[in-house]
This record gives structure tokens, sequence and C-alpha cells, in this order.
């Protein structure tokens, strides 16, 4: 481990953006990890990957001082899980709902409750959170996943008001389209050009985490090309 490197750290590292997030970091001279449900890479071999249940409260300290004890507080933490319900309301669970709160809210919560005091108290940073369409409006049959990103939209902008004078850049970033990767193709009938290039996306983020303290953007939207909104 490089400890002389500033710290990165991309909770919800999985295939798609968390990997290409935390690449992108590192490629900028960051010692640059990912916390991922099963740590698990993806055969490429070149991402840092710590196994982590976000939702776990003694999970997240346990990594959080193991990462801090060798490489200081973070200078970027990007929280960027999670978990896409599509169901009428009718048939949403209540563990549905709960289980969306838990992957997307609550491991906001337990990340920054570990790493903002610890950025506010040295050299501050960034902490970068993933939003989408969702955060903005319902859809229909989006209920559970709806509610879960609105909720942490405003965690965001609670947090923004709390830490911005500690010098710790706190932006949501609303990703209005679908991501470019193996699961969505599947998943979706979509031109690859109507898609979100992940490497692109992480771009944006990096550009975002160095914004000058006279200028910084709270909520950045991004989108495809020729995407309605």
């Amino acid at each position: 481990m490089n400890t002389n490197a500033p710290l990165a750290i991309v909770a919800g590292a999985g295939p798609g953006l968390g990997r290409a997030l935390v690449q992108r970091f590192q490629k900028g001279g960051y010692h640059s990890v990912g916390l991922s449900r099963t740590g698990q890479n993806d055969g490429s071999g070149d991402t840092n990957l710590i196994q982590c249940d976000l939702t776990d409260p003694e999970a997240v300290a346990t990594v959080a001082k193991r990462l801090m004890a060798s490489c200081g507080a973070p200078k970027v933490v990007v929280h960027n899980p999670a978990k896409l319900v599509i169901s009428p309301f009718e048939k949403t669970s209540a563990e549905d709902f709960e289980t969306t709160w838990r992957s997307m809210v609550l491991s906001a919560v337990l990340v920054a409750n570990q790493f903002l005091p610890a950025m506010a108290a040295g050299d501050g940073g960034s902490f970068l959170v993933s939003g989408a369409t969702a955060s903005l409006r319902g859809a229909k049959n989006f209920s559970a996943f709806a509610s879960a990103k609105a909720g942490l939209r405003g965690l965001t902008q609670s947090l923004a008001r709390k830490y911005s004078t500690g010098g710790i850049h706190v932006a949501h970033v609303i990703l209005d389209g679908i991501l470019d990767t193996p699961a969505s193709r599947s998943l979706h009938d979509l031109d690859p050009a109507r898609m979100m290039d992940t490497n692109d996306v992480a771009e944006a983020y990096w550009q975002l985490a160095y914004q000058p303290q006279s200028t910084w953007t709270h909520e950045l939207d991004l989108r495809p090309m020729g995407e309605t909104f």
C-alpha cells in the first residue's frame, strides 16, 4: 500500500462506474481503493478492492479505521452503491423498500460518519454522491428506488451544509441516463451511443473533485446527448 499517495475511496465499486472511478483516481496519483460487497475483481487485475458490507456499521468502521491508520484521512470519497427495484407499487414489499433504503441511504450515513469528521479535522477534500433520475422524480414502478434516491439527495444537501465550511466539497451527481455496462446492455435495448460511457462519467467526477473552492458545484446532472429531460 502506497501510504504517501493521497487516499481516494469508492464505496460501491461494482463493475461499471465504480471500477471506472477507482481506476480514474488511481491514474491521477491516488492510492485508490474500492469497497464492494464481494471484493472480487472483474479479471482486469488493476483495481484495488476490499470486501465490505456498506450497510453493516461494524464492517464499515473496521475498514475505515484500517485504511486511515495506513493512509490518513481520505482526500476523496465517492458514495456509489445502487439497488434497483422495478415493481408496481402494490407488488413492492416492505422488504424492497427497506433494502433499497439500506443500500443507498444507510450506507451513505455510515460512510459519511466514518470519513467526514476525519476529513474536516485534516485538509478537507471531496465527498461525492451518485444520484439518478429518480433523485428528482418518482416514475411509475420505481417507488422503492425513487424514495431511497430522493432521501439520499436530501442527506447529501444536509452534509454539504454541515461540512462545506470545514473545507469539504460535498456534491451530488444526477446520472440521468443508462450507464453503458454489460448488465445494462442485456437489460435495455439501446444503441450504446445513447448510453453513458463509464470512463466519461468518472472523468466528470474527477473534475468535480478538483473544482476551486470559490466555485463549488453542489449538484451536477449528467446525461447522454439526445436524452430527454
